[in-house]
């Protein structure tokens, strides 16, 4: 049973502390604070998530054996190379469902209309006729949703009763797509024949490597832009982390070069020791910078007009 255990890829649920953000800013910006955190809510819905975005994998892994041995690396998945048996791939993604919704159930209404929705994203991106990651552009953008949706479920662990700043979700859903257009660039020039790509995934056969980067340009664009609208209205000292975070941008496209690039596989990202270590600062600044009011700040965004007396 190994196999199909592998393939609902529990290797991943690491990506599904992307739900802590959204905890994080629902303290910031709501009554409540970490004293008010429901620990037994919060594992529900972390494991919840883990669930539902399981059951994506399992019908992904599915789906994509007719493309994925055309891929250099992934035609030794599960699917692809052992002799698994349907009924038993959707019992698991059945069971994987009924487990993720009880568990979100235990959390909160609105957790469990994010954990769907997260669902039905998963089914739009892998079935026909709708199979999302087969149109350009449209792929990056479906996928990456399920970033913000991932920062709502966050959200709901700490408060129901509103929803996140619009400028906070755009920018999270943005930086999604920029890191899933930043390995789609890595995919596409590792397996370095346009040919081949397009048999592996579709959506390649409208790319080149020029494009992806171009759109990965503009992901992280979009993301900085709203990520510092929402810090100007919510928490202007927070400006001062933009660098860094701009830098980490910069360092992720280098990566993207790399030969069998780590870009390629996002679960395997905390292993790279330089690009944890700027994430640990970032995260650092930030929390320093949730408990230092920087007055000048301030005075640059007031109402009042800023008069210099000439002589």
């Amino acid at each position: 049973m190994k196999n199909y255990v592998k393939i609902a890829r529990p290797d991943h649920w690491i990506k599904n502390f992307f739900i802590m953000p959204g905890v994080a800013i629902a303290f910031l910006l709501t009554e409540h604070s970490i004293r008010d955190i429901n620990i037994l809510k919060l594992i529900c819905a972390f494991f919840a998530t883990c669930m539902i975005a399981s059951a994506n994998y399992v019908i992904n892994e599915w789906l994509d054996a007719p493309f994925d041995k055309f891929h250099p690396t992934k035609k030794n998945r599960p699917v692809v190379a052992e002799n698994m048996k349907f009924s038993i791939v959707i019992a698991e993604y059945i069971a994987l469902i009924i487990v993720g919704v009880i568990l979100s159930l235990l959390v909160n209404k609105p957790f469990l209309i994010t954990s769907l929705i997260l669902l039905f994203m998963g089914f739009l991106y892998n079935v026909k006729p709708f199979r999302t990651k087969d149109i350009a552009y449209f792929d990056v953008l479906s996928e990456s949703i399920n970033n913000m949706l991932r920062l709502m479920m966050g959200w709901f662990v700490v408060t129901d009763s509103s929803l996140p700043p619009s400028s906070i979700l755009i920018g999270y859903w943005m930086s999604g797509a920029f890191l899933m257009a930043t390995k789609r660039f890595a995919e596409y020039r590792m397996i370095g024949n346009p040919e081949t790509a397009g048999l592996y995934r579709r959506s390649f056969n409208y790319y080149s490597e020029k494009t992806l980067l171009a759109s990965a340009l503009f992901y992280s664009l979009v993301s900085t832009f709203c990520l510092g609208v929402f810090l100007i209205k919510y928490r202007i000292e927070y400006l001062l982390c933009m660098p860094l975070v701009f830098l980490l941008f910069s360092y992720y496209v280098a990566m993207a070069f790399d030969p069998d690039s780590a870009v390629q596989r996002p679960e395997k990202l905390f292993k790279e020791k330089t690009l944890m270590f700027m994430v640990f600062i970032i995260i650092i600044a930030f929390t320093a910078l949730t408990f230092v009011n920087v007055d000048f700040l301030h005075s640059l965004t007031s109402n009042e007009l800023i008069w210099v007396r000439s002589r």
